[in-house]
């Protein structure tokens, strides 16, 4: 058997660091294309909850009135 080394705190924080690093310039790269598909997601919502709104107010609405 051959002897490890032992793994030390500091050894952990600098692949962590290492890795985080990696994530944040994948997501600095990316963040332009992920904000322009979130408005385009809200807008699409928002036009199809109008247009579902509008055929649903085109049925007509009877109101009935009675006197006690």
């Amino acid at each position: 058997m051959t002897a490890t080394a032992r793994i030390t705190r500091d050894d952990l924080e600098l692949k962590l660091r290492e890795i985080s690093g990696d994530l944040e310039d994948k997501v600095e790269s990316q963040k332009a294309k992920l904000l322009a598909g979130a408005v385009t997601g809200v807008l699409v919502i928002a036009v199809l909850a109008y247009l579902l709104g509008r055929r649903r107010a085109r049925k007509p609405v009877v109101v009935e009135l009675r006197r006690m």
